[in-house]
C-alpha cells in the first residue's frame, strides 16, 4: 500500500507545479502496476483548502467529487488525539498536524511509502514513492 499526501495531490491539480509532470507519470504508474493506494480524510480537507485558496472553488470541487471512490481512512478521537500529541511534543515546529495524523496512520498500518513531494516523510523514517 502506497499513502498519498496533499503534496502529491496539488502537484496533480496543477499544472504550473513544479512536480505536476513528475506526479502525473507517478500515478500512471501506481494505476498500470494495480498498486493499493489511500489517504485520510484530513489529507481530503487538507487539499481542498489549499486548492479553493490557489486554484479556485472549481478545483477544490472537482477534487472532491474526484474523491468519492477513493480508498480513504476516517480520523477518529484517539487518533487525533496521538497525532495531536505528537504535534506538540515534536521536535520539528515546521511539521503539521496532518502530517503528524498520516504518520500515525502509515505506522499503524504497516505502511512504508508515501506518494509525497514533503520531505517530512522522509524525515520520519518513510520512503518517498515520488523519489523512484
Amino acid at each position: 500500500m502506497i499513502f498519498i499526501d496533499t503534496s502529491a495531490f496539488f502537484a496533480l491539480a496543477d499544472r504550473a507545479d513544479l512536480n505536476h509532470r513528475r506526479a502525473v507519470t507517478l500515478l500512471r504508474r501506481l494505476n498500470k502496476e494495480n498498486r493499493a493506494v489511500f489517504t485520510h480524510n484530513y489529507i481530503v480537507v487538507e487539499t481542498m483548502a489549499l486548492l479553493q485558496r490557489r486554484l479556485g472553488t472549481e478545483s477544490a470541487v472537482k477534487f472532491l467529487n474526484d474523491m468519492t471512490n477513493f480508498p480513504m481512512i476516517w480520523t477518529d478521537e484517539e487518533l487525533h488525539k496521538r497525532a495531536a500529541h505528537a504535534f506538540i511534543n515534536g521536535k520539528s515546529k515546521a511539521v503539521s498536524l496532518v502530517d503528524y495524523l498520516s504518520f500515525a496512520i502509515m505506522r499503524e498500518r504497516g505502511v512504508s511509502q508515501a506518494f509525497a513531494f514533503d520531505d517530512d516523510f522522509r524525515q520520519a523514517g518513510f520512503t518517498l514513492y515520488s523519489s523512484q
